[in-house]
């Protein structure tokens, strides 16, 4: 499970990085946008190769910032539509909407989420 600190400190280095890029990447910043970039599900590959020069590694980490801010906005408003939507008896609504939004999503640890949901729909509230 991703860890708060590191999604912090992916989101704060994405917002130094400066245009045109400066040099950034250290043994520590390389070991943080590694570790986050698995967690938003960047492939290995992707990750190692974009690590290969401050330019593409801030484009990565740009990347990075985004899916963890965009995924959150987007679990956060799912899960409340969802609620409304069990709590008004539509089930059928609150599983298409975690369905859809589950097509969309990347970011692991939210699709974990969009999941245990899914599978709760038919609980009681």
């Amino acid at each position: 499970m991703p860890t708060q600190r590191d999604w912090d400190a992916v989101k704060d280095l994405s917002r130094r990085i400066t245009d045109p890029v400066q040099p950034f990447l250290t043994t520590e910043t390389r070991a943080l946008v590694q570790a986050t970039a698995h967690d938003v599900g960047t492939s290995p590959d992707e990750t190692t190769r974009a690590l290969q020069d401050d330019e593409s590694a801030a484009v990565l980490v740009r990347e990075i910032a985004s899916r963890i801010s965009t995924g959150s906005r987007r679990l956060s408003h799912t899960l409340v539509e969802v609620d409304r939507r069990r709590d008004a008896g539509d089930l059928e609504g609150a599983r298409q909407l975690l369905l859809d939004v589950l097509a969309v999503e990347v970011v692991p640890h939210y699709v974990d989420i969009l999941n245990t949901y899914l599978a709760a729909v038919d609980d009681e509230p």
